[in-house]
């Protein structure tokens, strides 16, 4: 790389070629004024600020765009520089409204710290200042014109890092500013609401709505801590005046680099929200609930938890953790499950998303987590996304997918809906519900047929190929194309896009593993890493992304019924008699009872007492009509949460817990990054810890679990998981570590199978296509598939009581294609009712060609629209994970009861 020399303010510097006058002074320590300039985006110039003089020059240049040149001389702060910015100054000055002492961003205006150190005379030019001009048309941001300084820093991060360029310069001269196209209100652009248009305005031009009036930035402290939204894993900064959270903004953390998105920066407002638990409540036996000490409370727990132990075994009681509290609490309730009740019946919501994810890479390549980092996916040549709606779900990822086009990546998509995504693809897949095996194996017979595969990997890094490579030869993208409904065409390039790249990421979620053939679908994800060599090397690999903040965690604590922490198996004499004479107790030797499989054991009354912390299955559990019978047919329910959930409801008690921003400990995100929680505010009324609460009942059932801190907990961890060997909170200060990392002075693992996999050899699974467990038919001929949507998360405890969100999202939806929509005569936002063999529902149409004819979509999110009425608890003989992505149902229009309601699929059809 060729280097050049130049002097700034008398001080020699020597830099790359091409790099600009700005990049070296801050080489040199010199801060420069900018109002438009954004480190990694385009460089514009528009504000003039960081104006510099160079010898020679005729005028004075702007730093930001003029490229430092060899013997260049640069002054930054002589008279003439000093001079030119004042009056920049006073020229901005006088076409903005000075409202300083009112204004939300007084104390961090950049233009009113610039026009302090250069003495700038706001009246010099007179005023000509706009009038107050407000956007209040959404509940996120109050977007105020007058205070514009026209930078172009929002419109800039919107087009470059957002990729939706919502926004922009519309207008000429005095009248310019900016605004969505032709002028348009935002909540009517194609705008996300991720807010870093809000974090980057240097002015008082875009505001929070949550946080105006609720104080000043040097009332404000600010808390770093992780999300608690998806597996992301961003950090955050919580606001706090008084005690209360004020509003929220991006940290600087390793995965998101201070971006976020709509929830992790307008959802915050649920942590005090009125409907918070405060005190313990037992249900009387009029089956109201009413306050109850904490003794009583836990001494009643205690009782009936001991009583069901004694009189009817250890498995007839179950505990369900949580992927949304830290690993520390989750290793503490496996424990008190395992060592205190005596059983492995300890599971959690892992099993409704990612059991699958777990079991099929563990069989391939010995471990069952993201092969890769987050942040090496900008990094590959080519992007395979099937089953995730990655923009809506997981959007700070999405940001990756779309840095990688803009740096010439290939993007191949494959989804049964058309998500935002799907139209950045160069290859778009719309697949049935349900064919993801035909459609891998289809494009594995493409590779291997035009020898596209990676020979010497599969020689000397895997076994078993032979078998695959007859059971795909079976798989011709023809044939393939009768099961998929792609065209054979289309297979055959998304094939060849994948296979020729030098390193081709894939990611995944629920779109694949949430299948009655969930493990056989991985299986099949790995065999095609596997079988082009895209593993063991950066931005590469399989890579699934975790629903929830800690599910990874979760599973890596061991709440699951068939391994202790670290996935060792519960079955291993060796590994079990090492958790024994840690605990200090004789442990059970059998796997214990899934999610799906306690609530089956419930209705049929063999388990008679299940303890819940923090889930909710009357949301987020298929057929749910199901689940209310079978915990109505428990004789004890406890519900440990921080909202009064639908499952709460049928609880015999209630335990108030501590919510993310008032508790310390760890999260670990869907890359393995284990990282830092930090507490913010106080938990309200007698809310507490989720770990001291297990730890009480446990002392009560006369198990002394006696910790000190979750640093305590975690050391625990770490000396009986490799995984974790090395993790401790002290060494998670700023980037935290990605494991397996199996010792102290272990840097972490940014990508796993690196020379050998955790197995030894990948194994190649010979994989046959199966139909979903219940396929349309004459009484139900719809496919309906589920998911989530950007503005609410899995049960919408949380974002449902987020003002904003809910504002802008109140109700569900089923999405209809209008061909679909005109047969039943339905109309947009016109209510229908759907029904499947479990159960009906009432819910608003939105017609839209993200579906295709014969399927439709609905989020999960809302009760009393629920969509698991109607999914099928089918479930994944290998996993157990259910069926939530493909039922069969029947649509009809809502009609008056004189009229029949018309069917789409039936005969009624014209």
């Amino acid at each position: 790389m060729a280097m050049v020399n130049l002097t700034i303010d008398g001080r020699e510097v020597t830099v790359e070629a091409g790099a600009t006058v700005l990049s070296a002074a801050e080489t040199l320590g010199i801060e420069l004024p900018q109002l438009c300039y954004l480190k990694g985006l385009s460089p514009t110039g528009r504000c003039r600020m960081c104006l510099v003089e160079v010898q020679g020059a005729r005028t004075l240049l702007t730093a930001c765009t003029t490229p430092a040149g060899n013997g260049m001389v640069v002054y930054t702060d002589s008279e003439r520089v000093r001079a030119a910015r004042k009056t920049i100054l006073e020229l901005l000055l006088s076409n903005h409204r000075t409202d300083c002492l009112s204004c939300e961003k007084n104390g961090e205006c950049k233009l009113q710290e610039y026009a302090y150190d250069y003495g700038a005379d706001a009246e010099l030019f007179g005023k000509t200042t706009r009038a107050p001009e407000l956007d209040n048309t959404n509940p996120f941001i109050e977007r105020d014109l007058s205070k514009c300084v026209l930078c172009g820093r929002c419109s800039t991060v919107c087009k470059e890092i957002q990729g939706v360029s919502a926004i922009g310069f519309v207008g000429r001269g005095y009248d310019t500013k900016v605004a969505p196209p032709h002028d348009k209100p935002i909540e009517e652009s194609t705008c996300v609401f991720c807010g870093n248009c809000v974090q980057v305005c240097p002015v008082g031009a875009l505001t929070p709505k949550l946080s105006i009036g609720k104080g000043r930035v040097w009332e404000i402290e600010k808390v770093e801590t992780v999300c608690p939204y998806c597996g992301t894993g961003c950090l955050v900064n919580l606001h706090v005046k008084n005690g209360k959270i004020v509003g929220a903004s991006g940290a600087d953390g390793p995965v998101n680099h201070g971006l976020t998105c709509v929830k992790g920066r307008f959802g915050m407002d649920f942590i005090q929200h009125p409907d918070r638990l405060t005190t313990p409540l037992i249900k009387d036996a009029s089956g109201e609930f009413r306050t109850a000490t904490w003794d009583e409370a836990l001494d009643l727990v205690s009782s009936k938890l001991g009583e069901y132990v004694k009189e009817y075994g250890s498995d007839s009681v179950a505990t369900f953790s949580s992927a949304k509290v830290s690993n520390e609490v989750n290793y503490v309730m496996q424990k008190f499950t395992r060592a205190c009740l005596g059983t492995n019946n300890v599971d959690h919501c892992a099993r409704l998303c990612h059991a699958s994810t777990v079991a099929g890479l563990a069989a391939a390549f010995g471990s069952g987590a993201m092969t890769n980092s987050i942040g090496e996916i900008s990094g590959a040549k080519a992007i395979f996304v099937i089953g995730s709606n990655t923009t809506e779900n997981h959007p700070v990822i999405g940001l990756q997918v779309k840095e990688a086009l803009k740096s010439g990546g290939r993007l191949i998509v494959a989804d049964p809906r058309r998500t935002d995504l799907a139209a950045l693809a160069h290859v778009f897949v719309q697949h049935v519900p349900g064919s993801d095996i035909a459609l891998l194996n289809g494009m594995m017979n493409v590779i291997i047929e035009k020898g596209l595969y990676d020979r010497e990997f599969v020689e000397t890094r895997t076994e078993n190929f032979e078998a695959l490579k007859k059971c795909v030869a079976e798989y011709t993208p023809e044939k393939v194309a009768e099961v998929t409904g792609v065209p054979a065409q289309t297979i055959v390039q998304a094939a060849i896009e994948y296979a020729q790249a030098e390193s081709a990421s894939i990611i995944y979620s629920m779109g694949i593993t949430q299948h009655a053939c969930g493990t056989d679908n991985v299986l099949t994800i790995a065999n095609l890493a596997m079988l082009t060599g895209n593993l063991g090397k950066p931005s590469a690999g399989v890579n699934p992304l975790r629903g929830q903040n800690n599910v990874q965690g979760a599973c890596d604590m061991g709440a699951l019924p068939n391994s202790y922490p670290g996935y060792q198996a519960v079955t291993n004499p060796e590994i079990r008699a090492k958790f024994e004479k840690a605990w200090g107790r004789r442990l059970p030797d059998k796997v214990g009872l899934t999610v799906t499989e306690a609530v089956n054991a419930a209705h049929e009354g063999k388990l008679k007492a299940i303890y819940i912390m923090g889930e909710n299955p009357m949301v987020s559990d298929p057929d749910i009509n199901h689940v209310r019978e079978a915990l109505e047919n428990l004789e004890f329910l406890v519900v440990q949460d921080i909202f009064m959930t639908e499952t709460a409801k049928l609880a015999d008690v209630v335990l108030p817990a501590t919510s993310f921003a008032e508790e310390d400990g760890t999260f670990t995100n869907t890359e393995r990054r284990v990282q830092l929680l930090r507490p913010a505010v106080k938990a309200p009324g007698e809310a507490r810890s989720d770990w001291k609460i297990i730890c009480d009942i446990a002392s009560r059932m006369g198990y002394e679990m006696s910790y000190g801190s979750t640093a305590e907990i975690m050391e625990e961890v770490a000396s009986l998981t490799p995984l974790y060997g090395g993790i401790t909170h002290d060494r998670l200060e700023g980037d935290g570590l990605q494991w397996p990392c199996p010792d102290k002075d272990h840097p972490g693992t940014p990508y796993l199978h690196k020379g050998k996999f955790s197995r030894g050899l990948g194994l190649f699974t010979a994989v046959e296509h199966v139909p979903p467990a219940e396929v349309p038919d004459d009484e139900y001929p719809l496919v309906l598939t589920t998911g989530r949507m950007l503005f609410h998360f899995h049960t919408g405890s949380m974002t449902r009581r987020s003002k904003g969100l809910h504002k802008h999202r109140p109700e569900g939806y089923i999405e209809l294609h209008p061909e679909t929509a005109q047969k039943l005569g339905v109309g947009d936002g016109e209510m229908v009712r759907v029904s499947s063999r479990r159960g009906q529902i009432k819910v608003k149409a939105l017609v839209t060609t993200r579906t295709s004819p014969k399927v439709v979509f609905m989020p999960f999110h809302f009760a009393e629209s629920a969509a698991n009425v109607l999914t099928n608890a089918a479930l994944d003989p290998k996993s157990k994970i259910p069926e939530f992505k493909a039922c069969a149902v029947k649509v009809e229009k809502l009609a008056d009861e004189a009229e029949s309601p018309v069917v789409a699929g039936s005969s009624c059809e014209s």
